[in-house]
């Protein structure tokens, strides 16, 4: 299998580069402090062994993270579900464009969903931000993650862009492997998902042809609505909004990155749901206008309306927009004790800031479990 060489810095590892990549992880000790948390009740020497058995990414997959995976849904979900896959292809490569409210588990749950149904498992995007330590990036390497490189000069980030662009492209046309990617830089942190025009912008450079809808057209696009029931992180990006708030020019740092991981990965989250929609050909043909501009924005509503057609919309949705609008429209949609419980829930969580604004935090959590609400209702009324 032979690829461009402008892709070995960002590329997932191949096969053959396994047994170096794990030789090496297991010689990090604070990846081996850390097997206990990620791999609870299996001694650390059989964790080891395990890792130095495998041979290739295939093996490396249903034998550590599939396993790894399925003990943080038994641990922290009330299980994680899935509709509209079985209207897919297994035979075809798609680039799986969804909502994104998880470091770690957006993809990582897809590829869950996408190995239970006899489908090849993602490449996923990476940022470049979450790459702290070098054996965190030989870990995601080894999990098909690829490098999305941020916070270029102008010009290394064109340039970086374009690499990225032609290796996504390579890998679903050429190398018939399927694709994560957000939709958006960085996690929607008030539950008011949007496509990022800049996200189909990337991806149309290593197009060929001068119609940006036919560049997108060869991707095999499919919008993915990913739905959770509770954000672990919901108090710490409703934090974050008031450090903003309080200072334009504040900038999370890396420990609060691995603060994320850590909760967004153990935290409860109640129910979780992958809807897949369809692939968005058929909509795209109907872009006849040739002005660019035009063009990504039809893409992005395209995008956004299935994602939002498709949200699986939880008791504690319903009860955020009906409190923020001070009326009882969903109320068939939740009974007293979801009310009471979802209530609950936020006060608790705004209880753990100390030195916050919590009227502020109230207000921000609530709107950001009422947004996809208010998004539903946007391409449903």
């Amino acid at each position: 299998m032979t690829q461009n060489p402008d892709f070995d810095q960002i590329r997932p590892f191949r096969d053959e580069e396994v047994s170096a990549a794990i030789d090496k992880l297991v010689n990090e000790p604070y990846f081996v402090r850390m097997i206990p948390a990620l791999f609870p009740g299996t001694p650390v020497e059989a964790i080891i062994a395990k890792l130095r058995s495998v041979k290739c990414i295939e093996d490396f997959q249903t034998g550590l993270i599939i396993p790894f995976l399925d003990n943080v849904i038994k641990t922290s979900t009330y299980g994680v579900s899935a509709s509209g896959i079985e209207n897919l292809d297994k035979n075809k490569s798609y680039l799986f464009i969804t909502n994104h409210r998880d470091i770690v588990l957006d993809s990582a749950f897809l590829n869950v969903k996408l190995h239970e149904a006899g489908f090849k498992t993602t490449e996923i995007g990476i940022g470049d931000n979450l790459l702290i330590y070098d054996w965190i990036t030989g870990l995601v390497k080894l999990n098909k993650s690829f490098v999305v490189k941020r916070g270029l000069p102008v010009r290394q980030q064109m340039e970086a862009s374009g690499t990225l662009s032609a290796f996504i492209r390579d890998s679903i046309v050429n190398q018939n492997q399927n694709i994560w990617l957000a939709q958006r830089e960085g996690r929607s942190k008030d539950g008011n998902d949007m496509t990022q025009g800049a996200v189909l912008k990337m991806l149309n450079i290593s197009g060929k042809s001068s119609s940006m809808v036919d560049n997108i057209k060869e991707l095999n696009v499919v919008p993915v609505s990913i739905s959770y029931e509770f954000d672990p992180c919901d108090y710490l990006k409703a934090y974050q909004y008031q450090l903003k708030r309080d200072d334009p020019d504040y900038k999370k740092s890396q420990k609060e990155d691995l603060t994320h991981m850590s909760m967004g990965i153990t935290g409860k989250k109640g129910h979780v749901h992958f809807s897949f929609g369809t692939p968005i050909t058929p909509e795209l043909e109907q872009i006849t206008d040739p002005n660019k501009n035009v063009q990504v924005q039809a893409i992005v509503d395209i995008i956004d309306n299935q994602i939002y057609h498709n949200y699986h919309l939880w008791p504690g949705n319903y009860v955020a927009y009906d409190v923020l609008e001070k009326t009882d429209r969903f109320r068939a949609n939740y009974t007293d004790e979801d009310m009471k419980a979802f209530m609950h829930y936020v006060n608790e969580h705004i209880s753990r800031l100390e030195d916050a604004d919590h009227a502020f935090i109230y207000d921000t959590i609530l709107k950001m479990y009422a947004n996809p609400v208010y998004n539903f209702l946007k391409v449903t009324e």
